[in-house]
């Protein structure tokens, strides 16, 4: 059974090298540190600029929507972002969480 999880991956279309990459966010940074551990991204990827985000590969991507995470379009990753800025100004604790990932 695959636990209700709020992590988002795009399409992969960012060509790093001979990978081609998608994007990896989440509602909350437990919830997307989870689902790096879960599917087995090192936390040395986390990439906090602009937005918390992984970038994983396509196998990883498919790791990822078998443990439930949701497959989004360009759009709908836009609200995903907006909607986690909001948090991340409300939410000291979230803004902590978001430094302490990048200390690891």
């Amino acid at each position: 059974m695959v636990a209700a999880v709020s992590v988002y991956v795009d399409k992969p279309q960012h060509r790093v090298g001979r990978m081609i990459m998608c994007h990896m966010l989440a509602d909350s940074m437990a919830e997307l540190l989870a689902m790096a551990d879960t599917i087995g991204v090192d936390r040395k990827w986390f990439q906090p600029q602009s937005h918390p985000h992984f970038d994983i590969c396509k196998s990883k991507r498919a790791l990822a929507v078998k443990a439930g995470a949701i497959e989004v379009d360009r759009l709908t990753l836009v609200d995903v972002k907006r909607r986690y800025r909001k948090k991340w100004f409300a939410d000291l604790d979230e803004r902590a969480a978001v430094v302490a990932a990048t200390l690891t």
